[in-house]
């Protein structure tokens, strides 16, 4: 099925350098500069690259509307093919190639590190623009992402929790982590330490003995979305929940940060249809561009930027009583609330 796009900007140029395409993708600036990550990834075709621009920098615009933050969406990706050697000195290059892209949009888009790359990547993208955010903390910036992340994620189980179950603890319940890198252990750790039982899964089968040593149960991947669970938590790449994968689910209930989870919207009243609950993953894993923004954007502290990291908890309780009441699924809801925020900052002044 094809989809339509609406972007005010995108940009897919052969990096100079590098040769490999670079893309850059802004939807909206409505609510203030664009915002989103840098994405570095082998793909089958760079038309490929480019469709997961235009899907996460409209994702960026809801995540950041529904969080209440006054920035706008973006996203940019460096699309490398399936035979490639990404060499440490082509992987400089490309970055330098992104760098020299964006740098006259002068913080109209501003980025961060995504799948694929890291604080240490922004220090290259920092020679050509300063609005490279997360970088390591002994140059300025806020770091790793992912324990933000996996905050905020806990705070939106919890609200989750409360709607479906009557009760904001995962004490006692069974709950399954679809991908254990830095986020998703993260959240693992965090439930374990709620008393939940937590089953995790990766397709890098040498995640296996770090989760098992960690006290986790192992799921194979093929296996995660139908074992009995009361929660599954999608923590890592996206597309994982289809009309065909949907009937398989086990869990009432998902939460869970990796982007762009419905391969398309018409799966959420799907989900809806088998009595899953799901909590857009644009809302769940809002907390480390919450406290991204807070810190380096706000200058706030660190202790308020966590507060508004666990606001995502309000956020989703929010979103899930406005479906309840009015009949919309989750992702309604949620649009609902990010299209209205869109809509107030597009209309005319008063005496304009």
């Amino acid at each position: 099925m094809s989809q339509t796009y609406e972007h005010e900007e995108v940009v897919v140029r052969r990096g100079r350098r590098s040769g490999l395409p670079i893309i850059a993708a802004v939807h909206s600036r409505a609510l203030g500069p664009a915002v989103g990550g840098c994405r570095m990834r082998r793909y089958d075709s760079w038309r490929d690259g480019l469709t997961d621009a235009l899907r996460l920098s409209e994702a960026m615009t809801y995540k950041a509307a529904v969080a209440g933050l006054d920035f706008g969406g973006g996203k940019s990706v460096i699309a490398v093919d399936r035979d490639t050697d990404l060499t440490a000195a082509l992987r400089e290059a490309a970055l330098e190639d992104l760098g020299e892209l964006i740098a006259p949009w002068q913080g109209s888009y501003r980025t961060g590190p995504d799948i694929g790359t890291g604080p240490q990547d922004m220090l290259v993208l920092k020679r050509f623009t300063p609005y490279a955010y997360c970088a390591p903390e002994e140059h300025g910036g806020t770091g790793d992402s992912g324990g933000p992340t996996a905050s905020g994620v806990l705070a939106a189980l919890r609200a989750a929790g409360r709607h479906v179950f009557g009760d904001a603890s995962c004490a006692g319940r069974t709950v399954v982590v679809s991908g254990f890198g830095s986020v998703g252990g993260r959240v693992a750790a965090g439930l374990a330490a709620e008393g939940a039982r937590v089953l995790v899964s990766d397709v890098e089968e040498s995640r296996r003995e770090a989760a098992l040593a960690a006290g986790f149960g192992w799921v194979e991947p093929d296996e995660a979305l139908s074992v009995p669970a009361d929660i599954l938590v999608p923590a890592a790449v996206g597309g994982v929940l289809s009309e065909e994968s949907v009937p398989r689910l086990a869990a009432p209930l998902v939460v869970g940060p990796a982007n762009n989870q419905l391969t398309e919207d018409s799966v959420a009243d799907t989900l809806a249809r088998h009595g899953v609950v799901w909590v857009p993953d644009y809302v769940a894993g809002a907390g480390g561009i919450v406290y991204t923004l807070s810190r380096e954007s706000d200058h706030d502290s660190h202790e308020a930027a966590r507060k508004r990291v666990d606001g995502i908890g309000d956020t989703v309780s929010h979103v899930l009583e406005l479906a309840r009441s009015t009949g919309a699924t989750p992702l309604r809801a949620a649009r609902q609330l990010a299209e209205s925020r869109l809509a107030a900052a597009a209309a005319p002044s008063p005496g304009a």
